[in-house]
């Protein structure tokens, strides 16, 4: 089965603790690593979850906040210091490239491969990247400094072949790819046999939300709706809601409502506060709202 799993390294917020590293995850999308935000201590987890470092092309950052980038230039270093040649892009706010750029032209002039900064529009949700796996969307979050999240929609699979029909028909390999494209096949008595019978359709394509950080944003709704897994923050519980609002944050109960009105098939709460020593609080508030819901930890991989 081809892979579509998204790996938790950091789920905490602002504040590094004992219990959680800042925000970091990467999805791994048939074994193609695509990592979002890049707090302290990510290169770590990265090799405790036994994540290849070397499949990890692009890079998604959602914001400026120290506790979602400041882990970007060591893990830069260490790419360089394992031998990496091919480019590696970093999808961020138009100014990474100006606050990264002279700490990578200090510390790291020698890499034996290429940085490139994508900008990405923070206000708008556009098209950020695509590959021959996924197209990658921008979602625009409401925060204290532009923010946004990101969408990843795996793009359709080729129907799978029905063997025992490729066999009795006796069709040549060179003629598989063509019936994977939705070709039918024509035998030698001319006899068209039609491509529903030799193939069945392949799994639906998945989609993945990560919404961090943000307050309670009805406006992200349209772009998600309808996701397989969303990753909301919750940074708070409700009873801090007048600290969610000043610092332009969201409650577990705001994130399980808007898991609710988008429809999703799973909320996963994360980004959470140093405050709380125990996060059920926050999962049992969810909860109550949208039942599908689990919490993040550091190590976690859920597989969609």
């Amino acid at each position: 089965m081809e892979r579509f799993e998204l790996n938790i390294l950091g789920c905490g917020s602002a504040l590094p603790t004992t219990r959680h590293f800042p925000s970091s995850q990467v999805l791994n999308l048939r074994d193609k690593l695509y990592m979002i935000d890049c707090g302290e201590g990510t290169q770590m987890q990265l090799r405790s979850m036994h994540l290849n470092f070397n499949r990890l092309n692009q890079i998604f950052i959602s914001h400026l906040h120290g506790d979602h980038c400041f882990g970007l230039p060591g893990l830069l270093s260490t790419l360089g210091l394992l031998g990496r040649t091919g480019e590696l892009v970093v999808h961020a706010h138009p100014d990474a490239r100006t606050v990264f750029g002279p700490v990578l032209d200090y510390f790291c002039r020698e890499l034996p491969y290429s940085v490139r900064f994508n900008a990405v529009d923070p206000y708008k949700s556009e098209l950020v990247y695509e590959d021959r796996t996924v197209k990658v969307y921008s979602i625009p979050l409401k925060h204290r400094i532009p923010t946004c999240g990101y969408l990843f929609r795996e793009l359709p699979k080729s129907p799978h072949i029905i063997r025992e029909m490729i066999d009795f028909y006796k069709i040549p390999v060179k003629q598989i790819a063509q019936i994977k494209d939705g070709a039918d096949f024509i035998t030698g008595d001319g006899t068209v046999v039609p491509n529903r019978q030799l193939t069945c359709p392949a799994k639906s394509p998945k989609k993945y939300a990560y919404c961090s950080d943000t307050a309670y944003c009805e406006k992200i709704i349209p772009i998600i709706e309808g996701v397989d897994l969303l990753f909301h923050e919750a940074t708070f519980c409700e009873a801090d809601l007048i600290r969610a609002k000043e610092t332009f944050h969201s409650s577990a109960r705001q994130a399980a409502m808007i898991a609710e009105k988008a429809g999703v098939g799973q909320l996963v709460l994360g980004h959470f506060s140093a405050r709380y020593p125990d996060n059920s609080v926050l999962l049992e508030e969810a909860k109550a709202i949208f039942p599908e819901t689990i919490l993040a930890y550091e190590g976690q991989v859920i597989k969609l």
